[in-house]
C-alpha cells in the first residue's frame, strides 16, 4: 500500500494525570507493561519514559492492543531494520488525547513527549476534533473489535447475556465513562439500547468508584483491573472488548467470556482509527507502519489475538471527515 499524502495527528482537550511506576507493577495490575520500548535485538524495556523523546517510533495507541505489541512490533521490526526503537504506550485514548498531548503529561513524575509520531482511537471523533485543529489530516482504520461480557472461570454466576446485567445479585466491574472509549461511546450505548443503564450506573460518571455502591464499579484503566477484579473475587463481570477474553484465557487467567449478540455487542461501530501527527520527529517511520498494518501478515496478527479484519477500503489512506 502506498502513502502519498502525508498524515498528522494530534488532540483536543486536557485533563493531567498520573500513573504509577515499574515499582508498583505489582500493585497495579500490571499498568506498568503499557509503556514499552521495543529494541531491534529483542529486548524490551518498561517504564522507560524518556524514550518516548528519543526513539525511532513513538506511538501512542488505545489500550486494548496491548496484547498484541509483542508479536506485531518484532515483525514490523524485522522487516524495517534501520528501525531500531519503538516506544509503545497503551493506554485509553482518551488520557492521552486528555493529558499528554495538547497538555505536558507525565507518567510517574516523567515528563512524556506531547508529539507521539502515531496515535490511535477506537473512536473516530477524537480524529475528527484533531482535525478541526489542522494537525490531522488522513487516517485509516485497520481493525474492528466488539463487546463482551468477562465472567469467572465456569460462570458460577450462570451469566448468559447482556440483559444479565440488569440483575440485582451481580457485582459488577466496568470501564469508566470518563477516559475509557469502550464504555464511554459503546457499553453505555448498549446499556441503554437495553434499557438498564440507570440500573447499572445509577448514571454517574466517574473513575475509581462505585457509580452504584457494593454493585457497580468504574475502572481507573480497565483492560488490566477488571480480570483482575473478577480473579481476586470482587467482581462477578464486565464489560470488556472480546480480545481480552481472548487474551486472559491464552494467559490461562481464570477467566471467560460470555458472548453478546449482535447489534447490542456494537461490533458494526467499532473500528481502530490511526494517523499520524505533523510534530512527530519520525513521520517517514510513521508512514512505514502505517503501510505495514495494511499488510497481509499484520492483518493475520491482530486477528491471532480476536480481533476483526479491516477491508481494503478502510485500509486505504483516506481524509477525516469534518466533524459536524
Amino acid at each position: 500500500m502506498k502513502f502519498k499524502t502525508i498524515i498528522a495527528a494530534t488532540v483536543f482537550s486536557l485533563a493531567s494525570f498520573g500513573f504509577v511506576g515499574l515499582t508498583q507493577a505489582g500493585k497495579d495490575a500490571g499498568h506498568s507493561k503499557d509503556f514499552r520500548t521495543f529494541h531491534a535485538d529483542g529486548k524490551v524495556g518498561f517504564g522507560q519514559i524518556g524514550d518516548s523523546y528519543t526513539s525511532d517510533l513513538v506511538m501512542y495507541l488505545a489500550g486494548n492492543q496491548f496484547m498484541v505489541m509483542n508479536e506485531l512490533i518484532k515483525d514490523f521490526q524485522g522487516k524495517n531494520t534501520d528501525i531500531k526503537t519503538i516506544y509503545v504506550e497503551t493506554i485509553p485514548p482518551g488520557q492521552i488525547l486528555k493529558g499528554q498531548i495538547l497538555k505536558q503529561g507525565k507518567i510517574d513524575g516523567q515528563k512524556t513527549a506531547q508529539n507521539p509520531d502515531l496515535f490511535a482511537s477506537v473512536n473516530l471523533g477524537h480524529l475528527k476534533k484533531l482535525k478541526s485543529k489542522d494537525v490531522m489530516s488522513d487516517y485509516i482504520i485497520y481493525v474492528h473489535n466488539k463487546l463482551e461480557l468477562m465472567v469467572a472461570a465456569g460462570n458460577p454466576k450462570n451469566i448468559k447475556g447482556a440483559a444479565d446485567l440488569g440483575r440485582g445479585d451481580l457485582v459488577q466491574s466496568h470501564p469508566n465513562p470518563l477516559t475509557e472509549g469502550i464504555f464511554k461511546f459503546y457499553g453505555a450505548q448498549m446499556l441503554k439500547d437495553l434499557g438498564i443503564h440507570a440500573k447499572v450506573t445509577g448514571d454517574k460518571k466517574c473513575k475509581s468508584c462505585w457509580a452504584v455502591e457494593g454493585k457497580t464499579w468504574f475502572t481507573s484503566r480497565h483492560h488490566r483491573e477488571t480480570p483482575q477484579r473478577i480473579e481476586d473475587g470482587t467482581a462477578d463481570v464486565g464489560i470488556v472488548w472480546t480480545t481480552e477474553v481472548v487474551h486472559g484465557k491464552s494467559s490461562k487467567r481464570k477467566i471467560e467470556g460470555v458472548s453478546i449478540k449482535a447489534p447490542l455487542n456494537q461490533q458494526h461501530r467499532v473500528g481502530y482509527a490511526i494517523g499520524a501527527l505533523k510534530s512527530g520527529r519520525n513521520m517517514k517511520n510513521a508512514l512505514r507502519f502505517l503501510s505495514y498494518l495494511g499488510s497481509e501478515k499484520a492483518q493475520n496478527i491482530y486477528a491471532s489475538y480476536g480481533f476483526l479484519p479491516a477491508t481494503p477500503a478502510e485500509l486505504k489512506l483516506k481524509p477525516i471527515p469534518a466533524a459536524k
